[in-house]
């Protein structure tokens, strides 16, 4: 493997960044930490031209108990005991991503948009080519539900569960002007495995605001993977909430690799906030959940096995999440 010739751009602000957007107008790629995009591009998967590094853009950088910039290091926030304390699923997330030396390396930013994934994609050219290409890259069709209209490549991030459990909001720079949103509008509902995003064209996210509403809730953040030591997820639950008098309140829930974008269930959560969350009732949501996720075969574990475990990690994730006597 090889990484084919590139142009290399090193900004050093949000404007001059923005610059070169509208210079380069769709033949480039942000370039954060790189743990993800440059073995993409060693593998030849969707090469451009141009790489517009953010190192420089001082703006980007630091983090706080309200705002994670886009390039702060996973590493950083992994040793910051206060965030830690103040949103446990997001430690939990931090702690499950790859190893070490890619957290080290790897940035919220690119965690939070990292490629989405499947074995028909993350290959090497000459295996991908001999079976003919596919959607995501090359090729004119999908081979995991074969039809030539929707990428099924399942969403293979960590700390977006932990963050929407956290009501997130992410601040975002484009061409004209800028913005903030809720993080689950960062994410298409609509979209697939290629378009799984709202950014609009050379849009870069900036920075993620954590709200102080959200600081001291009880949470989790519990993963599936084939190794436990360095794989992509096949399934991320993350859970938060605070508790009254034995009692949940303000209840969240939020899954990732199981789709092809991480997804809050508020909708089953909301009727929930104010009771025990006994084990009948895990059990119940848990179900739930699983019935609404619909993941496909393009990882290492079997769909089915997969949705039974969105049951399974939901119940141990918020048992784990709730006081010493809830529950009972």
């Amino acid at each position: 493997m090889h990484l084919d010739p590139f142009e290399l751009h090193r900004p050093s602000s949000v404007e001059e960044t923005m610059a070169l957007v509208r210079e380069l107008s769709g033949r480039f790629d942000y370039l954060a930490g790189g743990t993800d995009l440059l073995p993409n591009y060693k593998m030849h998967l969707n090469v451009k031209g141009h790489l517009v590094a953010l190192d420089r853009v001082g703006e980007l950088g630091g983090h706080s108990l309200d705002r994670l910039g886009a390039m702060a290091r996973l590493a950083d926030l992994e040793r910051d005991s206060d965030l830690r304390r103040e949103f446990p699923a997001l430690s939990d997330a931090l702690d499950s991503v790859a190893t070490p030396l890619v957290r080290a390396s790897g940035t919220v930013g690119g965690n939070l948009l990292v490629e989405t994934r499947c074995f028909f994609f993350n290959q090497s050219y000459f295996w991908r080519a001999s079976l003919g290409f596919c959607l995501k890259a090359d090729g004119d069709r999908c081979h995991v539900v074969p039809q030539k209209e929707r990428c099924y490549a399942t969403f293979s991030g960590d700390l977006a569960p932990a963050l929407l459990v956290s009501d997130a909001e992410v601040e975002l720079a484009g061409p004209s002007g800028r913005r903030r949103v809720p993080l689950a509008e960062l994410y298409d509902a609509s979209g697939d495995g290629i378009r799984r995003l709202t950014l609009a064209p050379g849009e870069l996210l900036v920075a993620v605001h954590l709200p102080r509403s959200a600081r001291g809730r009880r949470g989790r953040y519990l993963k599936l993977r084939v190794r436990p030591s360095f794989d992509f997820p096949e399934l991320g639950v993350a859970v938060a909430a605070r508790w009254q008098d034995g009692r949940a309140t303000e209840l969240r829930l939020a899954v990732g690799g199981a789709e092809t974008f991480p997804r809050r269930f508020d909708e089953l959560t909301g009727p929930l906030e104010g009771s025990a969350l006994d084990d009948a009732e895990l059990r119940a949501l848990g179900e739930a959940v699983a019935r609404a996720v619909r993941p496909v075969h393009n990882t290492f574990l079997l769909p089915d096995y997969r949705r039974r475990m969105v049951s399974v990690y939901v119940r141990r994730a918020l048992a784990e999440a709730r006081p010493p006597g809830a529950g009972a």
